[in-house]
Formats: C-alpha cells, sequence, structure tokens
C-alpha cells in the first residue's frame, strides 16, 4: 500500500478529549473518528487492526471445534421477557419500539436469541455437544461512555453459548473456551490472566474474566506475579480429551488471581510477600457456565439416552473484540505511539524512502514492495514527499513491528536499514536480506 494512496488522516497535537493512552493514539493515529459519545467510525488503518483480531478470534474458535452463525443487532422483546431479563437489565439496555408498536432491542448479547435457535431445531442428546458463536456488533448504553474503544456503547464482540446434555460436558466445553482463548490472547502478543470474577446480569456460579495488566485498567485485581510467566506456546492440544484441557485450566487458575470483587483477602495473604501483587486490569474476556438458567426458563430442552427430557445445560463466553485494541495499546506503547505484536498490526512493515523522485531509491523501494508483496506480506510504503523526520514519526506513530529505510548512502553500498519498533535497533543489510528476515519473523507468527 503506497501511503500517498492512503487514507491515514494522522493528526500532530493530542487530543483534549482522550484521557488515556490507547484513546489517545488511536485519534492521533486516525484508527478512528467519534460520532456520538462512546460511537465511532473505525478508520482504515484501526479497522485493518480490528478485522486481523476478529481473524484470530475465529481460527482459535473453530480450533476449539466451535461452529460461526451471525445473529441480528435487533432482537425481540419477547425472548427477553421469557427469561426474565427484560427488566432486570436496566437502562444500559437500548429499547425500541418499530412502526408496528412491537417492542425490540439493541442487543447488548444473545443468550435469549441463541436458546431460541437451539429449541427449535434441536432435541436430542445425539446432536450434542454444540457451540455456536458469533461476532456482532452490541450496544450498551453506558451511563459515561469513555476511554475511546474501552468503554464505548456500540462495540464489537464474539460471544459463543455452548450446549450439552449434562454438567460434566458443560465443564468441559468452560474449559475448552479457557484454553481456546488462552491461545488466542497470546496470539496477539497479550500476557491476559484468568481471574475468579463475578457473574452480573448474566448469571451462572462459574466464571472467569481474562485481565490484561495495565495502571489505566477498571479493575482492582490481586494476584500472584508467577501467573504472569505461565505460557501455552506451541503446544498441540486436543479439545477433545477432557483431561488434558482440565490440566492446563488447573495449570492457569491454581495460582491466586482474582477481582476485587471475588477478592478473598485471607486467601491472598498466604502467598509469599515477594510475589503478593495489587494492580489495576482491563477486562477483554469472560466465560460462563450457568447451567440451566435460560434453558429452564424458555424450554430448551433434549431427549437423553435414557429417554428422559431435561433441560440443557449451557454456558456463554466472550471476547471483547474492539476493547482488544485499546488493550494492546495500552499494554504496548512509548512516549512516539503504538508498537503492535507481529499477530495484530495493520500492516507487517514500513518501507520509508529517504529521497523521493531518487531514481535509484525510488527503485529499491518499489522492488522490496514487490518482493514483500510476492511473499504474502503487504507493507506500507511511505512514498510522500515529505521530510525523512515526519515519515520516522508517522511511522512510529502507528506503530508497525517493523521499519526497512531506503536513502542514496545505504544504497550506494547495496545496503538498507531494518529497524525494530520494540527494541529500536537497526540493522544494515542487503535489500532481499531484509526481506527474507521479515519472510521468517512472520512466518513464526503465522
Amino acid at each position: 500500500m503506497r501511503l500517498s494512496r492512503y487514507f491515514l488522516p494522522v493528526l500532530k497535537e493530542d487530543p483534549k478529549e482522550a484521557q488515556i493512552v490507547s484513546h489517545r493514539y488511536m485519534l492521533r493515529a486516525g484508527m478512528i473518528k467519534q460520532q456520538a459519545a462512546g460511537i465511532y467510525s473505525w478508520l482504515p488503518l484501526g479497522y485493518r487492526v480490528l478485522r486481523r483480531i476478529e481473524q484470530i478470534v475465529h481460527e482459535e474458535q473453530q480450533r476449539a471445534g466451535h461452529i460461526p452463525l451471525l445473529m441480528p443487532t435487533l432482537q425481540p422483546a419477547d425472548l427477553w421477557r421469557e427469561s426474565g431479563r427484560y427488566d432486570d437489565y436496566g437502562q444500559e439496555m437500548l429499547r425500541i419500539r418499530d412502526r408496528h408498536e412491537r417492542d425490540m432491542l439493541y442487543g447488548p448479547t444473545n443468550e435469549e436469541m441463541i436458546t431460541d435457535i437451539f429449541r427449535s431445531h434441536v432435541s436430542s442428546y445425539k446432536d450434542l455437544p454444540l457451540t455456536l458463536y458469533h461476532i456482532q456488533w452490541k450496544f450498551r448504553d453506558e451511563v459515561r461512555p469513555r476511554f475511546g474503544v474501552m468503554r464505548g456503547r456500540e462495540f464489537l464482540m464474539k460471544d459463543g453459548y455452548n450446549f450439552d446434555v449434562d454438567r460434566a460436558a458443560a465443564l468441559h466445553a468452560y474449559n475448552r473456551h479457557m484454553v481456546s482463548y488462552l491461545r488466542t490472547y497470546e496470539r496477539m502478543g497479550l500476557t491476559a490472566i484468568p481471574m475468579r470474577a463475578a457473574s452480573g446480569p448474566i448469571g451462572g456460579d462459574n466464571t472467569h474474566e481474562f485481565l490484561v495488566l495495565a495502571n489505566t485498567g477498571e479493575s482492582e485485581v490481586f494476584y500472584d506475579d508467577r501467573v504472569t510467566a505461565l505460557k501455552l506456546g506451541q503446544r498441540e492440544i486436543d479439545y477433545d480429551d477432557r483431561a488434558q484441557v482440565a490440566s492446563v485450566c488447573e495449570e492457569f487458575t491454581t495460582l491466586y488471581a482474582r477481582t476485587d470483587e471475588t477478592h478473598d483477602a485471607a486467601a491472598f495473604e498466604q502467598i509469599p510477600e515477594a510475589h503478593r501483587k495489587v494492580g489495576r486490569g482491563i477486562e477483554v474476556g469472560q466465560i460462563f457456565y450457568f447451567g440451566t438458567k435460560y434453558s429452564e426458563a424458555m424450554g430448551a430442552t433434549v431427549v437423553t439416552k435414557e429417554g428422559t427430557r431435561v433441560p440443557v445445560e449451557m454456558g456463554s463466553h466472550g471476547i471483547g473484540v474492539s476493547r482488544l485494541l485499546g488493550a494492546i495499546i495500552e499494554a504496548s506503547h512509548d512516549d512516539k505511539g503504538i508498537i503492535w505484536p507481529e499477530g495484530v498490526t495493520p500492516f507487517p512493515v514500513g518501507i520509508v524512502n529517504l529521497k523521493q523522485g531518487d531514481v535509484a531509491t525510488d527503485a529499491a523501494c518499489a522492488g522490496l514492495e514487490k518482493a514483500l508483496v510476492a511473499r504474502g506480506l503487504e507493507p506500507l510504503y511511505d512514498d510522500r514527499e515529505e521530510r525523512a523526520g515526519a515519515k520516522f514519526a508517522t511511522m512510529d506513530l502507528i506503530g508497525l513491528p517493523w521499519r526497512i529505510t531506503v536513502g542514496p548512502r545505504g544504497l550506494a553500498n547495496g545496503m538498507v536499514e531494518l529497524t525494530s519498533r520494540r527494541t529500536g535497533e537497526s540493522e544494515e543489510m542487503r535489500p532481499e536480506a531484509a526481506v527474507d528476515r521479515i519472510a521468517q519473523i512472520y512466518a513464526a507468527h503465522a
């Protein structure tokens, strides 16, 4: 992509309305534009990252055996009256009446609708286990939307729902989601800690939130800092192996990690003082097991192997897709701008032409662009008539993990400069070697 042809409305000054780093950099980097309080347009750079995050979520959900579908943003109120939540949910729910005087709502979540879909099509244990999920826009009418996409009113969310014949199978689904979420966040360059949490309006007794440690987090968290060193890495997980999946969950939840809502001061004091930490965290996902809360209320039952009819066991599981952009920036930035992890970067590498219009420099940049595209890597090529300092500032602000700088002096020796955004370290090498290095880096993150 040539920057001279791209829509990237960067700002030089910090917007006054932005209170936290992620909101400030997303506005300055031309990723979003506010349309109303807590409602944003996603501009091209932000949209690329959003879609990259969405792709990772899809891949990991389907790796775990979960099936995608798509439900509408608007829902009939009668479904929520069946479950008893229509009046309980509060003013965060945006209620609407259509031209036929039917009560509707802009969905904040989809437990009722997915239960209605299930009861219409599934009646036997032979069709279980089943997990359906979608990624869809939600709306919650926050009284004080703030912090950009971290606490907006409209947001993109992955919500999934498992249906199982008994409690043991449903708890396996819960564990399966925990493991798939851990892998999802790791691929995004995040350490997201599963913490025992409160269920809120979703309901249920068993729930974990996934929190990314950050000073700007809204939740106070208490944890054993050894939990931050746990990684799934490249280990192979058989999601049908209940014992293996449960073992991974035990590994990641044995060390103390809780939000302020479920904090146990006595248990916390048992942690060695050197590992006892208090901080703040950003919630990026939550999983729930709530049994038959919705299936009993809405008549979603299955016939068991023994011939009896029972309410189906359920759980729901959410990932804040749009919120993740803010969380990643809060966890990965410096005073120059964003530092995207390779897994979610909008472009894998930037090419900076230090002397636009010079025949040799232009040709070398075009050659790098062509070679990278041939490797399946679309670079962002800054071919603007701008000073070198302005080009470097733009690249630092938008946070591409790698930059290839091309200038007449280096080319005289057949060399370009490859720079890491995270470390700031640079290395001179031949253009084809720079392409090979970038290709190797991203092959490891595929």
